[in-house]
């Protein structure tokens, strides 16, 4: 029996991605070698029809793209252009979403703790849906958003997430009660519930869990005259790194199976919001390699980006696959950032035939949480993005 190469493996994954990429799209074999390094390439086409298979395996939902994923303007006007809504935190992803032509009766906002000024002009604009978890922000929202909307905000396990949220935001089933009513007393509309189960979830778990709650939560609420009408899954919607990952279609066949089973009565309105599931393995980052050293064991290598400009998930824990165009035996990389922090490290075990100083690297699956996190930290600037 052949054993299997780890290195051999790992590299042909990344091979394939990355040639699946670039077939869609001719134009892009020429920018990756004629542009100047970093740059994000996102794939329009791409984006539509993963926003067309949410929308096809969610039926009866209504899908809210999470502009913090990406928030390219050219992004944004392609998922206008079949109807999505959006999820909005800021009044920059607002006036955004407005730019690229969504209509303000489409777009929710669902983070917890929202800044003052962005609710006062978000209500003056119309938008009348906002997630609370907390009788501060509803004291808040009576105050500044009379008469809106709110959603209530559960919190459940985050546990195979790659990204876990649990902690900061969400409340007990008991408190969100409290909640609601507290919302009824000062003139909101008790409108739903909502949970998260971390982005780049592949625990369905964490959806049973949730969805437990929600019928807990529902029946609570009306049985103390509350009645509710919508309910929101949040996102999670997972994507391929250097691992496979739960397809949509699973997911929403157990999410659809859950509401049958455990909600008595079907919500009227029902949103999910995935953000990293509609962009993630959409894009990829080019870069440069400037420089590589042997250090004790390991080989290092480093590149123009890093995390504090488009990477900065790499810290959390998302591997990102890497690929080089040159053939030759597979070595392990520790891949280095451009800055001179010592914690501007991207990956480790990374396998790469030998590189030069100049070549390019592909970062994939590099749709989401890249260009929306970078900065401009010592002095290196933060990548920029092409669209196709």
């Amino acid at each position: 029996m052949n054993e299997v190469d780890p290195l051999r493996s790992q590299f042909e994954l990344a091979k394939r991605q990355f040639y699946s990429f670039v077939s869609k799209k001719p134009e892009v074999i020429e920018a990756l070698y004629k542009k100047e390094t970093p740059f994000l390439i996102m794939d329009l086409g791409g984006i539509q029809n993963r926003f067309k298979a949410v929308r096809d395996s969610f039926k009866g939902f209504e899908v809210f793209y999470a502009v913090k994923a990406n928030d390219d303007i050219e992004v944004l006007k392609s998922l206008v252009r079949l109807g999505a809504g959006f999820e909005v935190a800021s009044i920059r992803e607002l006036e955004s979403v407005i730019e690229a032509g969504g209509e303000i009766s489409k777009i929710i906002s669902s983070n917890p703790v929202k800044p003052p000024d962005f609710i006062k002009r978000a209500y003056e604009m119309g938008l009348n849906r906002f997630v609370v978890d907390s009788e501060t922000e509803v004291q808040k929202l009576a105050r500044l958003a009379p008469r809106s909307r709110v959603y209530v905000r559960l919190s459940v396990p985050n546990e195979g997430s790659d990204w876990p949220l649990a902690k900061k935001f969400g409340t007990d089933v008991e408190n969100a009660l409290s909640i609601l009513e507290l919302s009824r007393q000062l003139g909101l509309i008790p409108y739903g519930i909502t949970f998260h189960v971390g982005s780049q979830c592949n625990n369905l778990r964490n959806w049973l869990i949730g969805i437990k709650r929600v019928s807990e939560l529902w029946e609570l609420a009306r049985n103390s005259g509350i009645k509710l009408r919508m309910l929101n899954v949040g996102g999670g919607l997972p994507v391929e790194y250097t691992y496979r990952s739960l397809e949509i279609e699973e997911i929403a066949r157990y999410i659809q199976g859950l509401l049958k089973k455990f909600l008595q009565v079907q919500p009227a309105e029902l949103q999910i919001e995935p953000g990293r599931g509609i962009v993630g393995d959409q894009g990829i980052m080019v870069c440069s390699v400037i420089g590589k050293a042997k250090r004790g064991e390991e080989n290092w290598l480093y590149i123009d980006a890093g995390v504090f400009n488009g990477l900065a998930e790499a810290i959390g824990g998302i591997r990102y696959g890497f690929f080089i165009d040159r053939e030759g035996p597979l070595k392990e990389w520790t891949v280095g950032g451009v800055s001179c922090d010592s914690v501007d490290v991207v990956a480790r075990k990374v396998a790469l035939p030998e590189p030069e100083v100049g070549d390019r690297i592909i970062i994939l699956s590099a749709g989401a949480y890249t260009t929306v996190y970078a900065s401009n930290f010592n002095g290196f600037r933060a990548p920029y993005t092409l669209c196709f």
